[in-house]
């Protein structure tokens, strides 16, 4: 049960927030939990929007931003998150059960994508304070300055998304996946 009260349907959400639930509508075929809540505050779910849109059209492919997604969902310890991209990484991201475990756990099968996943992890855990080695490695593995600027953001957004739903204890709406713990 989430510690805000959600808005049951867009029709009750506030007024500068029914459209963009259904822009979410219309790009998912459903509002989520997580948009829902965060329509609470329209000015919230419009930069919420804002980024995520944003970076969906980067140099990064789907399926390292799910992969990402899933180690820092994995480090925060956030269930809904979790669910939802272990969800998306199989659906959408087409994420075998071996490429979303590697993720969890802060890699990946991939070459290339295992030092994305790697650096992000270290951004996640190290608050930042990544040392030289791990920059180092990101580079070597091909990426650009403006691609590991992205990776930077998707650690910031998945971030983010972890703490909102850790505090309001958002009521998952996926197949439920538990996180083994928090970093």
């Amino acid at each position: 049960m989430p510690r805000i009260t959600q808005p049951a349907s867009i029709a009750e959400a506030p007024a500068a927030s029914q459209p963009l639930l259904e822009a979410v509508v219309r790009q998912l075929g459903s509002a989520p939990n997580l948009f829902r809540l965060v329509a609470t505050s329209p000015q919230a779910l419009d930069g919420y929007l804002a980024l995520s849109g944003a970076l969906a059209k980067g140099a990064l492919p789907a399926q390292t931003r799910e992969r990402i997604a899933l180690a820092i969902a994995e480090i925060n310890g956030c269930d809904y998150c979790l669910s939802a991209h272990t969800y998306l990484g199989k659906n959408l991201a087409r994420l075998d059960d071996a490429e979303i475990a590697a993720n969890r756990n802060g890699a990946s099968n991939d070459l290339k994508a295992d030092a994305a996943v790697r650096f992000a992890a270290s951004v996640a855990r190290s608050r930042g304070h990544v040392d030289d080695a791990d920059f180092a490695a990101v580079k070597l593995a091909g990426y650009t300055d403006a691609q590991i600027v992205e990776i930077v953001q998707h650690v910031a957004l998945n971030t983010w998304t972890n703490t909102f739903n850790n505090v309001f204890q958002t009521e998952i709406d996926f197949p439920i996946v538990t996180a083994r713990k928090a970093a």
